[in-house]
């Protein structure tokens, strides 16, 4: 987690102020519950509430008690007795470390989510917008990098939308699963805390009780969070190689926006470089290597250990911050990439014609001629086009073998790009609705 790749808005998530004021809420939630059941007194709650509420916590302090301690939670509740005086002996009955730290990760990663939520919303209508402005803008579609058959820049673009539509979907399902709190002491028995607190904490914080948390949370559902996020690493990836191979000066389909005074080389004043793709590209690299210790991570020995601790104390803040900057950027590629519809035609005609071979292919068949026997007619004459730089069409209407199948004005239908693009509407419709 660097500045450079860091929005404020998730960063602040993850910072210490906001870790301890999350600890905080969590100790009190549980004063009050206890306060309710006739546990503690109720003032002693009240005060807890008063003294620590809107205190800005010395993290400083926090830190010069854990050098002595080397106990992070025993630290803070130091610091917060120095806060709250004598009543602060009632914080923490009956709950233990893990209590606290489990319940505070899962409430960042539920703020996490609903930031990230919230930019897939915005990179889901910069891509609706796109794929509208382009539904009619016919290219060519490739497999293996070689051209295949038409298709539209729109359609393109509303694979994207669909994909991260998904990517949404998965992501609200990973918020749910990831929102649960443990308020159940050492070894998750409840032994020395009333199931209730849990549920009042749970209640308030936006959570649900644990069914079974042992001493900590179960892990499977942190590695369902992190493969989530892992996944949605990949699908900008995929839109960012696209726009990439797109890029390159021999295709130049589309470009990354290239600001005025922006410099693409420090030694080729030419060079327009596909920066900010290349950029996230990488950036996915970094979320998904979470996802494989988030997995790692389920297999604690017996009711607990720490293995999990130092790892998610990384993963956590690292993939949802650079998740958040990889998702803003995308949008800002997708609202301002520039689409060239004129070099599209251009590469598309690049090989005369060749594009239509499947038409002629089945309509060979039709018209009698064996589909081993089509294929070689076809082939033979998209071969002169590969090799010898001939036109497609020319060729075929040259071939008496083929037009003494096919009438010239049935060959020549069979070049109609409108053809291939007749069930767009379709595809949007099913997208976007």
């Amino acid at each position: 987690m660097i500045p450079r790749y860091s929005r404020k808005e998730m960063t602040d998530i993850w910072s210490a102020q906001s870790k301890f004021k999350i600890w905080l809420e969590i100790e009190a939630h549980a004063c009050d519950a206890l306060a309710n059941l006739g546990v503690i007194p109720k003032d002693s709650a009240k005060t807890i509430w008063d003294k620590a509420g809107d205190v800005e916590f010395d993290v400083a302090r926090i830190d010069e008690i854990e050098a002595v301690t080397k106990h992070d939670v025993i630290a803070f509740l130091t610091h917060l007795a120095e806060i709250v005086g004598d009543d602060a002996r009632f914080v923490h009955q009956g709950m233990t470390s893990s209590d606290v730290l489990d319940t505070c990760f899962n409430v960042q990663l539920v703020k996490a989510s609903d930031l990230l939520l919230e930019d897939m919303d915005k990179l889901l209508a910069a891509l609706k917008k796109r794929a509208y402005e382009h539904k009619d803008t016919v290219t060519i579609g490739r497999s293996h990098g070689i051209h295949a058959e038409p298709t539209t820049f729109g359609i393109k673009l509303a694979l994207a939308y669909a994909e991260f539509e998904r990517c949404k979907n998965r992501l609200i399902a990973a918020r749910e699963e990831i929102a649960t709190c443990a308020i159940s002491g050492a070894v998750g028995t409840f032994a020395n805390i009333d199931p209730a607190v849990e549920e009042h904490v749970a209640k308030a914080m936006g959570l649900s009780a644990e069914p079974v948390s042992t001493q900590v949370i179960p892990r499977d559902r942190h590695a369902m969070y992190f493969a989530t996020l892992g996944v949605i690493a990949s699908s900008i990836e995929r839109l960012s190689t696209e726009i990439r191979h797109l890029q390159r000066t021999e295709v130049l389909e589309a470009e990354e926006y290239f600001a005025p005074g922006q410099k693409g080389s420090s030694a080729m004043p030419h060079k327009r470089n596909p920066i900010l793709t290349e950029n996230l590209t990488g950036l996915a690299r970094i979320v998904r290597m979470a996802v494989v210790p988030a997995m790692e991570n389920v297999a604690l020995w017996h009711e607990r250990d720490i293995s999990h601790s130092s790892v998610e104390r990384m993963i956590g803040p690292d993939s949802t911050v650079t998740l958040d900057f990889a998702l803003t950027r995308l949008t800002g590629v997708i609202d301002k990439l520039l689409v060239y519809p004129d070099n599209m035609m251009a590469n598309m005609n690049k090989f005369r014609g060749l594009v239509h071979s499947q038409r002629v292919l089945l309509a060979l068949t039709q018209a009698g001629a064996s589909r081993e026997d089509s294929y070689r007619l076809v082939q033979r004459n998209a071969m002169k086009v590969w090799e010898e730089g001939k036109d497609f069409l020319t060729e075929l209407l040259a071939d008496d073998e083929v037009t003494q199948l096919l009438p010239e004005e049935e060959i020549r239908e069979k070049f109609d790009l409108g053809y291939h693009t007749k069930h767009v509407n379709t595809i949007f419709n099913r997208v976007f609705g």
